[in-house]
């Protein structure tokens, strides 16, 4: 390539400026703790994984080998029989969701889906790319599934077929909505197993929960028929990306023969990054399982760090079990511009992702946070919702929950869902 000095200049000038801002995200949870070096020289190729990569395909250059190790790793990471799974490397979690919502509809084609007010802002989209029928459902203080408003919903349609949404951590409070709970109460309600289809948007949270001791419901074992992850965040790659595994039975479903690659395909977007598989498969390879598990448990340290660091100054911050999203009021513009929190209202949170490897940048937000929120005519106090809760293992893996407290009619920067032919529809900002 000739660049003229002026797109030389340009380039080096974006050079310094992700130099600079490559660890600012401390609102965000993308590990930026990654070296994929050894993969560089394999950028001169347009590897392009089409297909199914359980088949042949006569576009030669892709990475089907290593895609199938990396859902060989999510299957068993998950709890599902790979011969009994399939799933691929995807574009990112939007996709993987799409991808489990696609496959209940395909099941279930007149069926409503179900999702609360803190599931992510894509769903909605996927609601109307679709054309599925959805109803918001209300969340609990820590930002949990209401189950009664669940149940309720369901019955008011007369839903023979939910399709529920379940997020195994939300995005604004890192809240788990609880798998077994919500069987339980399909169960009492006479839906019966066969006749519901369960996805798991475990985006951040489905490379934390594995490794932990104690783990909320996640996996094929516990009742889910697909899960989601992103490959940028608690992973880590340059670029977007995750996984999406599935019980093979349903995918058949979807899958169409392409003559022209002489394959099969029963994915979203057909031609695929086939540089993605490659890094998911670096990473996984590099670490053992206990390295995950050093990982996980340093970020969880650090995020109960922020809480205590926050608490004893006054300020009412908390986090969900095994979560590293530290939730607390919002603070002026000026600090959470600076820091590029994420803010929702009168909301902020922060999260601990692996490359912040001691406490100095967190330390440095915290108290910018303290100073700014115990400035004058700004007091802020303890929330009775928000109760010390401990596990009994310790400290460090202490949380603050609002599970089981008394739950206010609606959370700050909560719209009331508003039903509209079948469909439940957020005012303003919340769609």
């Amino acid at each position: 390539m000739t660049f003229s000095p002026a797109d030389h200049t340009r380039l080096e000038a974006f050079w310094r400026y992700c130099l600079t801002h490559q660890y600012f995200n401390v609102g965000y949870p993308e590990s930026a703790d990654f070296d994929y070096s050894l993969l560089h020289r394999f950028m001169r190729f347009s590897i392009n994984n089409c297909g199914d990569w359980n088949e042949y395909s006569n576009y030669l250059l892709n990475s089907f080998d290593f895609e199938r190790e990396v859902m060989r790793f999510f299957a068993e990471l998950f709890h599902i029989p790979f011969e009994d799974s399939w799933g691929y490397v995807t574009n990112g979690g939007t996709e993987g969701n799409m991808f489990g919502c696609y496959l209940a509809r395909e099941l279930f084609p007149d069926a409503t889906l179900y999702y609360s007010q803190d599931t992510h802002y894509s769903v909605a989209k996927i609601v109307r790319l679709l054309r599925i029928k959805a109803q918001v459902v209300a969340s609990q203080a820590n930002g949990e599934m209401d189950y009664d408003d669940l149940v309720a919903r369901i019955a008011a349609d007369g839903e023979r077929h939910p399709i529920i949404f379940a997020n195994i951590g939300t995005t604004l409070r890192g809240a788990t909505d609880n798998i077994a709970t919500i069987q339980q109460r399909l169960a009492q309600a006479g839906i019966r197993r066969e006749d519901y289809y369960l996805h798991a948007d475990a985006a951040l949270s489905g490379m934390i929960l594995p490794f932990v001791d104690a783990p909320e419901p996640y996996s094929f074992a516990d009742g889910i028929d697909s899960i989601c992850v992103s490959g940028h965040k608690m992973i880590g790659s340059p670029m977007p990306c995750g996984i999406v595994v599935a019980r093979r039975a349903n995918v058949e479903r979807i899958s169409v023969e392409i003559d022209y690659i002489s394959a099969r395909d029963q994915t979203i977007s057909g031609s695929r990054n086939g540089h993605t598989p490659l890094m998911m498969w670096a990473a996984l390879r590099s670490r053992s399982m206990d390295d995950w598990r050093e990982r996980i448990q340093r970020c969880l340290d650090l995020a109960q760090h922020a809480v205590d660091r926050l608490r004893a100054a006054g300020i009412d911050a908390w986090r969900n079990p095994n979560s590293i999203t530290v939730v607390f009021p919002c603070p002026s513009a000026s600090v959470w511009k600076r820091h590029c929190l994420a803010t929702s209202g009168d909301t902020a949170h922060l999260i601990t992702t692996a490359h912040h490897r001691d406490s100095t940048q967190i330390d440095a937000l915290v108290d910018e946070v303290i100073a700014d929120l115990k400035a004058p005519g700004k007091p802020v106090t303890l929330s009775p919702l928000q109760a010390p809760l401990v596990d009994g293992l310790g400290s460090r893996n202490r949380v603050y929950s609002t599970v089981g407290q008394p739950r206010p009619e609606l959370l700050p920067g909560h719209a009331r869902p508003e039903r509209d032919s079948g469909v439940a529809r957020l005012k303003g900002s919340d769609i």
